[in-house]
């Protein structure tokens, strides 16, 4: 099983390149970090994790920016999106973005996705919250035309475009792996459009039935990620006898040393899966 980190990134934090170097050096295998374009004042969709929305939220830096700059100061660590919010990008911009930050790390990037939360949000993006799924799942179908077609075209409801060229491609191939988050509603679109689940904070007594049934519905053995874990022996030890693929640790968003103090706790949870 390995073990890599998920955070948010913002300005009031330790800064990218410092983190990345830290992580890389530590022996982690990938950082996830969370976007948010914004947060509408007058919100009114409830933050999931109850109570009030942590500042994070609206203070994150834009995702494939701070995932180049890291990119940049590494050379093994996994870079991706925890998660980017695909109701509230343009596939075009997104898919140059995704292969561009894939060929800057020379192979590295993954592309986590899904739907979002926060409702307000989305609506000043243009999207429509009832059909945000759909919205969904027409991107992530024009952004892989985009990546793997010479001559791209795309037309469906919400998305459609005349053939186009559009590089760079990405450096993997068929393309970098699609992990999708969410819960059992984002179950067919990790069969459909995924590589890989994304779990979020799942604990794995929760998790083992869901697993089963993601893998019944796909027809195979989905690789399964859980973002945002707990640096708790006993819980990965459980999550590695389900098969688990991958464990992110949570990293709170704090100034660089008491990150680097954090970090040094978590490398220690994680020293049995390097």
């Amino acid at each position: 099983m390995k073990i890599g980190v998920s955070t948010f990134i913002t300005d009031q934090g330790i800064k990218p390149t410092v983190l990345g170097a830290a992580l890389e050096e530590r022996g982690f295998d990938s950082l996830f970090i969370a976007e948010h374009s914004h947060i509408p004042a007058d919100r009114q969709s409830p933050y999931p994790g109850g109570g009030e929305l942590p500042e994070m939220y609206y203070r994150c830096l834009a995702p494939f920016v701070a995932l180049s700059a890291i990119a940049a100061v590494t050379e093994r660590l996994l870079l991706a999106t925890g998660i980017a919010l695909i109701p509230q990008r343009d596939p075009i911009h997104t898919a140059k973005e995704v292969a561009s930050l894939d060929l800057i790390s020379d192979g590295r990037a993954i592309f986590g996705v899904g739907v979002g939360w926060n409702r307000e949000e989305m609506r000043n993006h243009g999207a429509d919250p009832a059909t945000r799924g759909k919205l969904t799942d027409e991107r992530l179908r024009a952004i892989l035309a985009l990546w793997t077609e010479e001559k791209a075209e795309f037309h469906g409801e919400f998305v459609d475009f005349d053939p186009v060229f559009a590089w760079p491609k990405p450096v993997q191939r068929p393309h970098p792996p699609i992990y999708v988050g969410g819960g059992e509603g984002a179950f067919r679109r990790v069969a459909a459009l995924g590589d890989a689940w994304l779990a979020n904070s799942l604990p794995p007594q929760k998790l083992g039935g869901m697993l089963e049934r993601l893998r019944a519905m796909a027809g195979r053995d989905v690789p399964v990620t859980v973002y945002a874990a707990p640096a708790d022996t006993e819980m990965l030890a459980d999550y590695e006898r389900l098969g688990v693929e991958r464990v992110l640790l949570y990293l709170p968003t704090t100034p660089e040393r008491a990150t680097l103090e954090h970090l040094d706790r978590l490398a220690e949870a994680a020293a049995p899966y390097r």
